[in-house]
């Protein structure tokens, strides 16, 4: 029987909050079980176990993180677009690190195929990218030369990993328009007559 006043959505939540407080690797059943006050069996009504818990995690994140990057980029197209997506995903990093971190784990392939917001991430960036007139295999490779930067950036931000005195705004800033002239360059993958 599942405890009085505990579900899914709250645990996961609670879950959430306990990664921004002690870093997503930290969160265990037993932490989440003493911040709700019950014994770790509690939890098994609601999670199958740590890796179920922390796939939820990882959902939820990617849900709020790509809320944020639609309303940003909401009615932008090309640098305006860019800029504003990446400066929502680094505000998102930033706010919530053990939530981010979650973001970055591997989930299975058949969950992606079920989980909206994955689908409206991939639409969201893809979507973005065609501004430019990418096509595929190009936004593929954009979509992960992107997110490889953003994240690159991020992780060496978050563990103050830029020492030079160049101020980290300034750099970001020329990250993404470094990224806005690449992309509108873009070296097409040739196409065969075969």
């Amino acid at each position: 029987m599942a405890r009085a006043g505990l579900t899914k959505e709250r645990v996961v939540e609670a879950a959430a909050e306990l990664a921004d407080e002690v870093g997503f690797d930290n969160v265990t059943l037993s932490a989440l079980a003493r911040r709700f006050g019950v014994k770790d069996a509690s939890l098994y009504s609601h999670v199958r176990n740590l890796r179920d818990l922390r796939t939820q995690l990882a959902l939820l994140a990617g849900g709020e993180m790509i809320d944020h990057i639609a309303a940003a980029v909401a009615g932008r197209a090309g640098r305006d677009a860019l800029a504003a997506f990446a400066n929502a995903y680094r505000a998102y990093a930033t706010a919530h690190p053990g939530r981010y971190a979650a973001t970055q784990i591997r989930i299975d392939q058949s969950l992606i195929a079920d989980s909206p917001n994955l689908r409206r991430t991939a639409e969201i960036t893809y979507g973005m990218l065609r501004a430019y007139g990418l096509t595929e295999p190009d936004l593929t490779d954009a979509v992960r030369l992107l997110r490889s930067t953003f994240h690159g950036y991020c992780a060496l931000e978050a563990t103050g990993g830029f020492g030079a005195p160049r101020d980290v705004q300034a750099s970001w800033d020329k990250a993404v328009d470094a990224l806005h002239v690449m992309l509108e360059h873009w070296p097409r993958e040739e196409k065969s007559d075969d």
